[in-house]
């Protein structure tokens, strides 16, 4: 179950995705008076949560450097309720995804969002703070916004169950991030650091601190007891999400799977390669 949970989660995740990427989803945040690629991001994601401060989200969103989380909280609140940011995001989700499913019957989607609304219904709550925040949402009726808000339930309560690892692993946000960019050479630093709003100073003082643990190089390689310790969160990250997918059964998931897959491939059209989250694009024949 721990390599099903993580084929389903690449194939959710993008279907959440398209709340960063699209156009579809600034636009729906802009219509309701907000602009700034942040304040969406941060008004989206923790609105939740309600109309709290910079705090919980330090603590919740893990990754992210204090400083630009506490550019966007608690103003953003200023400028948007909760709800219509709740709102606006969905509205968002599924103009863009009503577009790339054009041309599909509507069984395809609705059998997906049935499936996949299935799953995220049987996420366990405790500990899973942002997982159990969106599903007090209210479930929507329509089919598209349904597998919309059930992935990003899902890809919520997997994300509480990745930094409860991280946690174990006695890792902080920043060295998380150059921990992860070292395990691709580095190429992923120049999308993660400012997306995640780290400096130069913070970057490298996180790597020395991975360097003093055994688990970098000095030169920024990871060795190979920080690769065990990496592939050792990475498996618990799994085996956190599993439940999910335990709780709908293995014909039912795999049923799942082969409906996401054909949705999942129609949102990497609009979906950038070098992401921050970071997900990848699937390779030809998976």
């Amino acid at each position: 179950m721990t390599s099903t949970a993580r084929r389903l989660w690449s194939l959710f995740e993008p279907l959440h995705a398209v709340t960063y990427f699209t156009p579809q989803a600034a636009a729906a945040f802009e219509a309701a008076g907000l602009t700034g690629f942040w304040r969406r991001y941060f008004a989206g994601r923790a609105a939740a949560l309600g109309p709290v401060g910079a705090g919980p989200v330090i603590a919740a969103f893990f990754g992210f450097a204090p400083a630009l989380v506490t550019r966007a909280l608690p103003s953003v609140w200023s400028r948007i309720s909760p709800q219509d940011a709740l709102a606006a995001r969905a509205r968002g989700a599924a103009a863009a995804l009503t577009d790339l499913f054009d041309g599909l019957p509507p069984s395809a989607v609705a059998d997906a969002a049935d499936l996949l609304e299935a799953a995220a219904r049987a996420t366990d709550r405790p500990g899973r703070v942002l997982a159990a925040a969106h599903a007090d949402v209210p479930w929507p009726t329509d089919p598209v916004v349904r597998l919309w808000h059930a992935a990003t339930i899902l890809r919520e309560h997997r994300g509480d169950g990745h930094v409860a690892a991280l946690l174990t692993a006695g890792v902080d946000g920043c060295e998380s991030l150059v921990w992860r960019a070292a395990l691709d050479g580095g190429r992923l630093r120049e999308v993660t650091q400012p997306a995640r709003g780290w400096t130069d100073e913070e970057w490298e003082a996180a790597a020395r601190r991975l360097a003093d643990r055994g688990w970098l190089t000095a030169s920024g390689e990871v060795t190979a007891e920080g690769l065990d310790a990496y592939e050792g969160v990475e498996a618990l990250t799994d085996r956190l999400a599993a439940a999910p997918w335990q709780r709908l059964g293995p014909a039912e998931t795999e049923r799942c799977a082969e409906l996401l897959t054909p949705l999942a491939a129609r949102t990497w059209t609009v979906l950038p390669d070098d992401n921050p989250i970071p997900l990848r694009r699937p390779s030809r024949g998976q």
